[in-house]
């Protein structure tokens, strides 16, 4: 972030008309940007400047944006990604997911949700202590084993306290299964169910939230202890799960 205070996107685009358009839009919005056409530009604005977030074509003339993600990834293991694609093709979007970014959007988008989305994938990216963390008397929250999972302010923390940063796609998935323990719920009805996944949204993406999540709540991903698969149906979430408002920072 700069010395002002605003926050600072990358995009990276080989399309001209795209850069300008959203340099344009971004700084109307109180953003600052810098913007790369090619990895190596990228990787220099990386190194130069505190960038944060990114936004990427997955679809570059002369480079896989998908794997200039991965390895911005690899290297800033929590820097907000979000890719624009103009190609529907499912299985594009579920490596992205897989491998690298926060969120997706097509073109030709919206330049109103894109911004929406910015701002939330930034929120959700600011880390604070626990100790700084305040929690109202009113909130909701749900436990699972050593875990809450904070429903008004939307956080999840672990026995220690610690926040660990879920995508909007992981939250709301996590919430659908969690507020409905021991019920096996069909890719369809998660799909239905949970409020960040409106948009854009295939069988196959839940499954792959489903693995993202796994490696972030349980000891063992693959012997797993609260989302369990039940195949040929789907997936169920195991309990107990403890409500309580109020009271439920750790």
């Amino acid at each position: 972030m700069n010395e002002l205070g605003k926050k600072t996107l990358l995009i990276v685009d080989d399309e001209p008309d795209i850069r300008d358009l959203l340099c344009d839009a971004l700084v109307q919005k109180g953003y600052q940007t810098v913007s790369a056409d090619n990895g190596a530009n990228m990787w220099r604005c990386l190194e130069e400047t505190n960038i944060d977030l990114v936004l990427m074509d997955l679809y570059l003339q002369e480079e896989d944006g998908l794997q200039l993600a991965r390895d911005v990834r690899a290297r800033f293991e929590d820097m907000p990604i979000m890719m624009l694609t103009g190609k529907g093709d499912e299985t594009d979007r579920i490596l992205g997911l897989e491998l690298a970014a926060d969120d997706y959007m097509m073109k030709p988008f919206n330049l109103r949700e894109l911004t929406a989305r910015i701002h939330a994938l930034l929120r959700r990216s600011m880390r604070q202590a626990p100790a700084a963390q305040v929690i109202s008397s009113d909130h909701e929250c749900l436990q699972f084993g050593t875990w809450t999972l904070d429903l008004t302010s939307r956080q999840l923390r672990n026995a220690q306290g610690e926040e660990i940063i879920l995508t909007l796609g992981e939250f709301s998935l996590l919430e659908t299964l969690a507020t409905r323990p021991d019920r096996v719920l069909t890719r369809e009805q998660i799909i239905d169910m949970s409020r960040g996944l409106e948009t854009e949204v295939f069988d196959r993406t839940v499954d792959v939230l489903i693995l993202r999540l796994r490696r972030k709540l349980e000891a063992n991903p693959k012997a797993p202890q609260f989302i369990k698969t039940q195949r040929g149906l789907g997936y169920l979430f195991q309990g107990p799960v403890t409500k309580s408002v109020g009271g439920c920072a750790k």
